[in-house]
């Protein structure tokens, strides 16, 4: 049977709300410019309430990756958890709208609020991250329906949710059901912090149960504990069938047993960097799920970020295909 699903994601669902805002506000208001910044709820009140011409929009990571698959015609779906509120319920029919089946329904009964991230974007693209992690954290095994993980091509986990011990028990759960049913599974790293708080977890699951990891450099340094890049990324290759690393403006590398490939980025001036390595992820799972050599799947990905860059939001507002076509890739 074929499978339901080209891409399943697991992840944050949290509503993005972006603001322009210059350094001057930044140190106004105590935010560390160009990083992502957990926050508590009275936190999350202030920031918004200061945002000037805000915009909304479904965000996460993962999510914003399977936006970008569903603008390329791919069949995807997302397991995440939001509160049954105003905001969790606007996710979920915003998601469904952007084509991908949003899988679980919001959690109704006094669980804490749907997430959210105040998103401050600098002149020079920048963005400052300030992140409730409300309801969407406490994602567990029981958010992963088994037909929808067994039905999918490809599984795509968000590194973000390992900060937990549910949040690893549902991507084993997602992972194994996943690679019973001869699909792929596979990781983006997310954050050099949180590999840096469960290293020896993540690298069990990199060797032992993922097919392909994404990751900048600075997370596979942190996973390998080397400030060497190469010596880190012989490692991976060691451990992971697929390995994938972004280098912030530099050539990105896609290691695959023997072959390797660098591909190089498109330099365009940023208008908000929001979203660059998730477009970057669904350029390169487009590649993956429809077949392509390495450094196409890598080619790929370089043009959906550099898409993403030239805009304000996490998601393509051109048509991926057309850039394809143009750089002879379809």
């Amino acid at each position: 049977m074929s499978a339901k699903y080209q891409v399943v994601g697991i992840g944050n669902a949290i509503v993005d709300v972006l603001s322009h805002s210059d350094d001057n506000f930044l140190d106004i208001m105590g935010i560390e410019k160009g990083i992502m910044q957990l926050i508590e709820k009275e936190r999350a009140e202030i920031l918004f309430a200061a945002m000037d011409e805000r915009q909304q929009a479904p965000g996460g990571s993962v999510a914003n990756t399977l936006a970008g698959l569903g603008h390329l015609g791919l069949k995807t779906a997302f397991m995440g958890r939001v509160h049954d509120d105003h905001l969790g319920q606007y996710y979920a029919d915003a998601l469904t709208k952007d084509g991908t089946d949003f899988v679980n329904p919001p959690v109704p009964n006094g669980e804490l609020p749907t997430s959210r991230s105040m998103i401050f974007v600098s002149p020079d693209g920048e963005r400052s991250m300030n992140t409730y992690l409300g309801v969407s954290a406490e994602l567990g095994p029981e958010d992963v329906p088994e037909q929808v993980a067994s039905s999918s091509e490809i599984l795509f986990l968000e590194g973000y949710l390992f900060d937990k011990d549910k949040g690893k028990e549902a991507f084993l759960k997602a992972a194994r059901l996943c690679k019973a049913s001869g699909g792929k599974a596979g990781i983006a790293l997310s954050d050099p912090f949180c590999v840096d708080r469960h290293r020896d977890d993540f690298r069990s699951l990199v060797s032992e149960e993922m097919d392909y990891v994404i990751g900048n450099s600075h997370e596979w340094c942190s996973l390998y504990e080397t400030e060497d890049l190469e010596k880190a990324l012989a490692r991976a290759a060691v451990d992971c069938d697929l390995v994938v690393c972004t280098r912030s403006g530099d050539d990105v590398v896609l290691v695959r047993g023997e072959e390797r490939v660098e591909v190089p980025v498109h330099r365009v001036i940023p208008v908000d960097a929001t979203g660059a390595g998730d477009q970057f992820a669904a350029g390169f799972l487009y590649g993956l799920s429809t077949g392509r050599d390495l450094e196409t799947c890598g080619r790929m990905g370089v043009i959906c970020a550099a898409e993403v860059i030239s805009h304000m939001g996490p998601r393509p507002q051109t048509d991926t295909h057309d850039l394809f076509h143009a750089a002879g890739l379809l």
